[in-house]
């Protein structure tokens, strides 16, 4: 493999879907693959988000909320969207850029008792860290192999 693949992970604040994202796929896919994440609009790292990946031990304190980078896009091999949102302002990607779009609750948006916004973030992790699981898979029989 001459080249890792770039991964751009992409949501509207990159505050906790796309950071998590980020996380997941860096600690599952290792030295594999490059992976970035970007928001349409920069909102800050929410602390939740850092806090329901500490559970699992995988820190994202360090990370930082960033705007989409034109550059990255040109360069990534697949841009993940994870809101209608990113999906629908994503800005055009060339053509040999795989898109793909994997709608997900919005955590930040939940309500109720603390213990019930910490269980929507942990909802929310548990199913990005399985899509990215399932997406790695994939790319290691296509690409990685």
């Amino acid at each position: 493999m001459s080249k890792k693949p770039l991964i751009y992970f992409l949501c509207t604040g990159n505050s906790c879907r796309s950071q998590m994202a980020e996380g997941w796929a860096r600690y599952l896919g290792g030295d594999k693959i490059e992976v970035h994440s970007a928001g349409v609009e920069a909102h800050g790292l929410n602390p939740r988000a850092v806090a329901v990946m500490q559970e699992v031990g995988i820190d994202i304190s360090h990370h930082q909320s960033k705007l989409i980078d034109p550059n990255l896009i040109n360069q990534a091999d697949y841009v993940i969207t994870l809101c209608g949102d990113a999906n629908d302002r994503c800005p055009m990607t060339p053509p040999h850029v795989k898109r793909l779009h994997w709608g997900l609750e919005d955590p930040a948006k939940a309500t109720g008792t603390e213990e019930d916004i910490q269980e929507k973030f942990r909802q929310v992790r548990d199913s990005i860290r399985e899509k990215v699981q399932r997406f790695l898979d994939q790319l290691v029989t296509t690409q990685l192999a």
